[in-house]
């Protein structure tokens, strides 16, 4: 059976008020924005620590090479190439100053490797007989999360005190950690096979989180001590920068800008990321949001 006029006009009124609710449920923010030094492009702005470092990677404009770069609250940029290794970059550092991140080697048969650096220190973290390794989060004490291929299977790993933990979201066909607080609380995704979807995880329960409207997903980038999250909702070929705070999503948007990307907060609740333009024409930022 049909629905009638009057109900068919109650049901798309319904529906554009909920579109509209949606789309007004935008964070009120205050942007600071910078570019790549010369030579360079941004390629990815994955997290900020509590001095206001910002760290990623950038690429090379002539040679295309990939390199892991942190950027201090002055403005300047230190670029970072782990031994041996085709392309680096940086996920996360804490607050004494220890970045950690990923690099891919430069042997026949590559493979992927987690690693810490601070100054000249430099150590590189392994899952125990993976194929491949990735470290994306740390805290203050020095606990890392990532994740690890294993044949077919990829799953997350906490790394504490020399101590390996799994972490596997069930039924996942993978489980991506990627930020740890200092309360031990860890946010990140998993892929179901169709969609990702984002989830908190700490004494070994998972909460899923999804972001309303995400045509391909949510994915969880970072958190702070406060529980605060920032994440992004996918689609296609963009990525949505958000706020998830007390249970409410906010979006985080730049006027004129076709996108933002959100890849970190710090205990100040201060965001870094990424504005895009265009498909070549993107700055870096870190904002302050209500």
């Amino acid at each position: 059976m049909g629905l009638s006029r009057a109900a068919l006009a109650v049901v798309v009124l319904l529906l554009l008020f909920s579109t509209v609710a949606y789309a007004a449920n935008q964070a009120s923010c205050t942007f600071t924005t910078f570019s790549a030094p010369a030579g360079y492009t941004l390629a990815q702005i994955n997290g900020v620590s509590d001095d206001s470092t910002v760290v990623g990677q950038l690429e090379n404009k002539n040679t295309g090479a990939l390199v892991a770069f942190s950027r201090d609250a002055n403005g300047h940029f230190t670029l970072f190439q782990a031994p041996n290794s085709q392309l680096t970059w940086f996920s996360h550092r804490n607050r004494s100053g220890v970045n950690v991140g990923s690099y891919l080697d430069n042997a026949r048969i590559p493979h992927v490797h987690g690693f810490a650096q601070s100054g000249a220190g430099f150590a590189a973290v392994n899952y125990p007989k993976a194929t491949h390794t990735w470290l994306y989060g740390i805290n203050s004490a020095g606990t890392v999360v990532g994740n690890f291929q294993k044949g077919t299977a990829t799953n997350g790993f906490k790394l504490e005190n020399g101590k390996y933990s799994v972490i596997r979201y069930a039924g996942a066909l993978s489980t991506t950690p990627q930020a740890i607080n200092d309360n031990g609380r860890v946010v990140g995704s998993y892929f179901d096979g169709t969609l990702y979807h984002g989830f908190v995880w700490q004494g070994g329960s998972f909460t899923t989180v999804n972001s309303p409207n995400a045509r391909f997903g949510t994915v969880l980038t970072d958190l702070n001590n406060s529980g605060v999250i920032v994440g992004n909702r996918l689609t296609a070929d963009r990525a949505f920068g958000f706020i998830y705070k007390n249970n409410t999503f906010a979006n985080i948007v730049y006027g004129g800008a076709r996108y933002a990307t959100a890849g970190g907060i710090n205990s100040n609740g201060l965001i870094a990321g990424q504005i895009f333009f265009s498909g070549t024409n993107s700055v870096g930022y870190t904002a302050v949001c209500q």
